[in-house]
């Protein structure tokens, strides 16, 4: 019989690889790994700010991820410096600022290792409520973007002279990508968390032959991965967070040894 805290990690890793499939198709398609990579890179300040006023560190998270991405969205439109150089600048200052933050508190004892790399075993009930309700308002509003956002994602002037509202559908999706990572800073960490996004979506590119397939094969690649993840953590005494990323990875690589994985080497 499984011990309950395993039970509890199961369920919300679960969660969030089922969020983090369909979101991550887009992330893939429209190649924002850096973007999600820099929005997690400030989560760490989201957890200075959070433990140095005394709020929860998801609220504080969630808050911090939203405000760099509509940073984000605000500077995309300048022209002084490419996008790649401000999502740089933003993501090392937010994660300097916060690094510096947490060792300038005197009394507070943090595990820094568990905000990095996730320490998916010690979820609790809260997280989970946190999880699956940031969960199914994601997915909601991905539904609801979703026509607008393929549209564009596949070629946004056709899309905009048809009317469709592409740069309200590219905040959401932003801001998304904010949500996911303030849910899923506790179950790989801050600096893995754009794993979880990217690697399952990569892998079901292989098998799927519509969007709406790749976003359900993203899903199920990123449940086996955690469900992986952590029975080799629980039977090898890995870390969990890194666990999950490496079942990820090794799925990754057998879709690759597929007829649909060498026809994706071949697209792209």
């Amino acid at each position: 019989m499984l011990e309950s805290f395993v039970v509890r990690a199961l369920i919300g890793g679960i969660g969030i690889a089922l969020v983090a499939g369909p979101l991550g198709c887009f992330v893939v398609w429209r190649r924002m790994a850096y973007f999600g990579s820099s929005i997690a890179h400030g989560a760490l300040l989201g957890v200075a700010l959070g433990l140095l006023f005394g709020v929860g560190l998801t609220p504080a998270v969630l808050v911090v991820s939203v405000v760099l991405a509509m940073l984000l969205v605000v500077f995309q439109h300048q022209r002084l410096l490419p996008t790649d150089t401000l999502l740089g600048i933003l993501a090392h200052a937010a994660l300097a600022f916060g690094l510096i933050a947490l060792a300038l508190m005197e009394g507070v004892r943090v595990d820094l290792m568990a905000y990095l790399f996730g320490d998916v075993l010690s979820i609790g009930w809260i997280d989970i409520i946190w999880i699956y309700g940031g969960g199914a308002l994601a997915l909601t509003a991905l539904v609801l973007v979703w026509t607008p956002l393929l549209a564009a994602t596949l070629n946004e002037e056709l899309a905009r002279a048809e009317g469709l509202p592409v740069g309200r559908a590219r905040t959401v999706l932003m801001l998304l990508i904010a949500l996911v990572v303030a849910i899923a800073m506790k179950i790989v960490g801050v600096l893995l968390i754009v794993s979880l996004l990217i690697i399952p979506a990569a892998a079901a590119r292989c098998f799927a032959r519509t969007p709406e397939a790749m976003a359900a094969f993203a899903a199920g690649i990123g449940v086996l991965s955690v469900i992986g993840g952590i029975a080799a953590s629980m039977a090898w005494d890995w870390p969990a967070g890194p666990a999950i990323v490496a079942a990820a990875t090794l799925l990754f690589v057998v879709s690759l040894g597929t007829g649909g994985g060498r026809r994706a080497l071949e697209r792209s």
